[in-house]
């Protein structure tokens, strides 16, 4: 069986990692290694060790447990014993719904719905499942990035059922569940490492619910969810850098049985210009001149995002001499003005001379 590889460096952070640091890691990972983009062999493996990783570190309850007691400290959370060495010293922890339901809940499955060790039970209210989040890329040209523009994205997402409302049951009718008798939880006495004990459960029937339909809805079969295309225009603000993610709230799935709707993110790719290159809010270009103009001085044409202008050239400019365009770089991102733009300057010595031309140069060197 291969080594557990420590979680900090899966994500390539160090142990001072901030939730923001550790979030940025995640996304760029999971992005890299997911099965449906990189086709390698391991990816899969690396994609499910990036998610166990920012599983843990970015919850501080398991995240703490990790720093303390390593590999050993996330059992727990992951089906195996105790860290904590038994209820001894569980400061903050209750029975009803608190940390220890959490600690019992990762430990039993996400139905675990609380504990009882005189087979009493806890009732737990349930939560709905929160919609998952969506992730695109959007392509732009060099000067849209520039300027900003406003683009379409045509995407499917899972939105609540329009007929049955999102309850899944047809007209909105619904029954008490015959499994858990309209608890929403099941009890199991079970033998665990805590001893035996019963374990009241999220019932599979009602997913905790206490009702079912009394006949499903026939346009989405019973789920409550519907699969849509969707049209979304994206205003792309001016001056966006290359690979920023944006964020919009509540453009992701629906949640099931009223959970919350996820997020949709966007990751701005950007085309590069043939002659123009962007740092920042600068652009930066080579300019190539002929060797009179260098020696001599005069005004070259100069392509910018904003139009071509002309540029003075000094007498006796060498190559590789760069020249500042004040604000003639691109919008700044998120802040007023523009950046500057900047100009090296190669000079193009002839390689094939004609007769009359020769002559020429070697007056000039007679001169010299």
């Amino acid at each position: 069986m291969a080594q557990q590889r420590d979680y900090y460096e899966v994500l390539g952070i160090s142990k001072s990692a901030s939730k923001e640091e550790i979030k940025k890691s995640y996304r760029k990972l999971a992005k890299e290694f997911h099965p449906d983009r990189n086709k390698a062999a391991d990816a899969e493996t690396k994609f499910k060790e990036v998610q166990e990783s920012y599983d843990i570190l970015s919850d501080e309850q398991k995240r703490s447990a990790y720093d303390q007691y390593g590999f050993a400290g996330t059992q727990a959370f992951n089906g195996g014993g105790s860290p904590y060495g038994g209820f001894g010293n569980m400061e903050g922890f209750s029975g009803n719904g608190g940390g220890l339901d959490d600690l019992l809940g990762n430990l039993f499955g996400n139905n675990f719905g609380g504990f009882d060790f005189n087979g009493g039970g806890s009732r737990r209210t349930r939560n709905g499942n929160r919609g998952s989040d969506l992730e695109f890329s959007v392509q732009l040209d060099f000067m849209e990035a520039v300027f900003g523009i406003e683009k379409e994205l045509v995407y499917e997402r899972d939105i609540l059922c329009d007929q049955c409302h999102g309850s899944g049951a047809k007209n909105g009718k619904r029954k008490t569940c015959v499994t858990c008798n309209g608890k929403g939880q099941v009890a199991q006495v079970q033998n665990t490492f805590f001893g035996r004990m019963q374990v009241v459960t999220t019932c599979p029937t009602c997913e905790g619910l206490g009702q079912i339909p009394e006949e499903e809805c026939p346009k989405c079969k019973g789920s409550g969810i519907n699969r849509v295309r969707e049209k979304f225009a994206i205003k792309i603000p001016s001056g966006i850098p290359e690979g920023v993610t944006l964020r919009f709230k509540d453009r992701g799935n629906s949640g099931q049985n009223g959970g919350e709707v996820g997020d949709l993110f966007v990751t701005i790719e950007v085309k590069q210009h043939p002659k123009l290159e962007r740092k920042g809010n600068d652009i930066y270009l080579d300019q190539e001149i002929d060797v009179i103009t260098a020696v001599l001085g005069g005004e070259v044409q100069i392509p910018t995002v904003h139009g071509d202008v002309l540029m003075k050239v000094p007498e006796g400019t060498q190559s590789g001499k760069v020249l500042r365009l004040k604000e003639k770089g691109g919008p700044k991102f998120q802040s007023n003005g523009n950046g500057d733009q900047y100009v090296k300057l190669i000079v193009n010595i002839p390689t094939k001379l004609t007769k009359e031309q020769k002559e020429l140069w070697k007056k000039l060197e007679i001169i010299r």
